[in-house]
């Protein structure tokens, strides 16, 4: 069984090279596919100078946003189960085989990481707790974390899902839908340590992801 790990990033010269370090350490069969979402630091070089035939890397001569850098690094993924890692530092891919553990016990198809928020500034674990919250209402389900980067699942349901976003809701778009499509979501404890600075703006990706939450409840999938 092979893992694809989606790498999106930006602006990540001093975090990805331990990063990726880490990713390629984890004792898991693996390809790696990071998209530099047109980095205006040294992020680029940076990626260039990896010599791992397991790493393949891409790059968006336009800054795209966060969701159009995983769907092209999903539009490239061979393997047979695929996660998605943030280049900041923020998770530990040493949690791979914990997240893997209920999908080759077969007790699961989708697993997510949950976080524990405490180390969050209060602004942002309010609204992390409240897109919770307001998932579980309108989907009747019963996750603890929707906006985890740590979201494993199959490659082909993955792929299948139809993703379209450009920035952050494509988080609360893969919930959505699998949610939709009746898929049930198995939940382990990650490490998770958050980083001081933050891309996401909470009102200008806040409101989209919530609105990203409604429109699928009602809409079409």
């Amino acid at each position: 069984m092979k893992l694809s790990v989606l790498i999106p990033v930006f602006n990540e010269e001093e975090s990805v090279k331990e990063l990726l370090d880490r990713v390629l350490a984890v004792p898991v069969e693996k390809e790696v596919i990071v998209v530099d979402d047109c980095s205006t630091d040294n992020t680029w070089n940076v990626l260039n100078s990896i010599q791992d035939p397991r790493v393949r890397v891409y790059r968006h001569e336009v800054n795209q946003g966060k969701g159009t850098s995983i769907r092209t690094a999903l539009s490239h993924a061979t393997g047979d189960w695929v996660i998605i890692q943030d280049a900041d530092l923020e998770y530990d891919p040493n949690d791979y085989p914990k997240l893997l553990e209920p999908v080759l016990n077969g007790k699961a198809q989708v697993v997510y990481g949950v976080r524990d928020l405490s180390g969050q500034k209060l602004f942002f674990r309010l609204g992390n707790q409240f897109l919770t919250f307001v998932t579980n209402v309108l989907y009747g389900a019963q996750i603890s974390d929707m906006e985890t980067c740590y979201k494993l699942l199959p490659r082909e349901v993955m792929q299948a899902l139809d993703l379209r976003p450009s920035r952050f809701q494509i988080e609360p778009e893969i919930t959505a839908k699998l949610l939709r499509k009746g898929y049930h979501i198995y939940e382990v404890p990650i490490w998770y340590k958050p980083r001081k600075a933050k891309k996401l703006n909470p009102w200008k990706d806040g409101l989209p992801a919530l609105w990203t939450l409604i429109r699928y409840r009602f809409g079409k999938v």
